[in-house]
């Protein structure tokens, strides 16, 4: 049995969400083991598919400095016991959602929320997009009568159940008013932000990653938890820190990469090379001062964003990491959408001056370009 079902095989998950309930199981803190479930299809990641469920587990490297020493462990993660692909493997992924899962859980591509023509089938498709694939599992799942679940996105996007939720309402009206229903009054979609370096894939499986790590979860009724770890922390509200991490450190790697990109975008760039190089270090520091926090500070909390800054940096700096900028700017444009233009909209509603930030403003001019 699973009772954790997960869609995405990303080295963020397998350094974050798996290794947490890894650690947890082995203390019996978990609910149990996880199914991972490829979605989109790729033959290319079939090895890295079949490693992550193979005997012993897969390797996370943690490197860096914990409590201003350096760290390097490596961890043992076997929290994985089944691998599937939505491509041929889907009724027993539709089996699995409806007798052994309590927990959906993802961490896809920005593109693999994108809709798609296939979503509006009746029936499932290949070529859909997680939330209408999604859609299907829990329609099986209420046809079965089964008990509600929950469902815990753990995507880079500002209250990602609520969105996740709102995108299978629209896709479920069409298919079933009671199927719809139950969606609304049953099913539990939390809001989530993760925060963990994730540096480097291990081949066929594993990671990189830094000691710092933080899965916040917004309390919700009928809410379940995957398991009980020191990094995951439920919280009454989750807006503060999605601002900080979302408008801090993914802003300050957006900018990074956008200056990155000007220079040419040399492919073997680091972060912490970019932190190595006193003019574009100070030209962060300086954009944070006079860009950033002054919104943080408009909306009352510029102490902790000013404390988060200075994490941010330090994690930044972290010389034992191999963070290339060239993984940074995978789908670049809509990183700056969400993570600078969305930031210049809320400094806009707290009536901070849009000719205060021109920095911020030439990207999304550039872009917009």
């Amino acid at each position: 049995m699973t009772p954790i079902l997960q869609f995405g095989t990303s080295r963020f998950l397998q350094a974050h969400a798996d290794l947490f309930v890894s650690e947890a199981m082995a203390e019996g803190r978990a609910l149990g083991p996880i199914t991972v479930v490829q979605s989109s299809g790729d033959p290319a990641r079939r090895l890295r598919l079949e490693a992550l469920a193979a005997p012993g587990g897969y390797p996370v490297i943690i490197k860096g400095l914990e409590n201003g020493e350096a760290v390097q462990r490596e961890v043992r993660v076997t929290s994985i016991v089944r691998a599937l692909t939505t491509e041929s493997d889907w009724p027993e992924i539709v089996r699995i959602a409806v007798e052994e899962a309590e927990i959906i859980l993802s961490n896809t591509s920005d593109s693999g929320w994108s809709p798609q023509p296939a979503d509006h089938l009746p029936d499932f498709a290949q070529g859909m997009s997680y939330p209408a694939k999604l859609t299907q599992l829990l329609l099986a799942r209420f046809k079965a009568g089964c008990r509600p679940l929950t469902v815990m996105p753990a995507e880079l996007i500002a209250s990602n159940g609520d969105r996740l939720r709102d995108r299978v309402l629209e896709l479920a009206g069409p298919l079933s008013a009671d199927f719809s229903a139950w969606v609304s009054d049953e099913v539990v979609f939390a809001n989530s932000l993760v925060d963990r370096i994730v540096s480097e894939a291990l081949e066929p499986a594993g990671a990189v990653a830094e000691p710092y790590a933080l899965w916040a979860i917004e309390e919700a009724a009928g809410l379940v938890l995957p398991c009980s770890h020191a990094a995951i922390k439920v919280v009454p509200d989750l807006e503060r820190i999605e601002k900080l991490k979302l408008h801090i450190l993914n802003l300050g790697h957006t900018y990074l990469v956008a200056g990155w990109l000007r220079r040419g975008g040399d492919k073997g760039r680091l972060v912490r090379g970019e932190m190595a190089d006193a003019a574009i270090r100070t030209d962060l520091e300086d954009l944070y001062e006079t860009e950033v926090l002054p919104t943080f500070l408009a909306a009352g909390y510029g102490a902790d964003a000013r404390d988060y800054v200075e994490v941010t940096l330090s994690r930044f700096a972290n010389p034992f990491l191999v963070h290339r900028l060239s993984d940074i700017a995978q789908n670049h444009a809509e990183k700056i959408r969400r993570r600078i233009g969305a930031f210049r909209e809320w400094s806009k509603g707290l009536g901070v001056d849009e000719d205060s930030q021109p920095r911020l403003k030439r990207i999304c001019d550039e872009e917009a370009s």
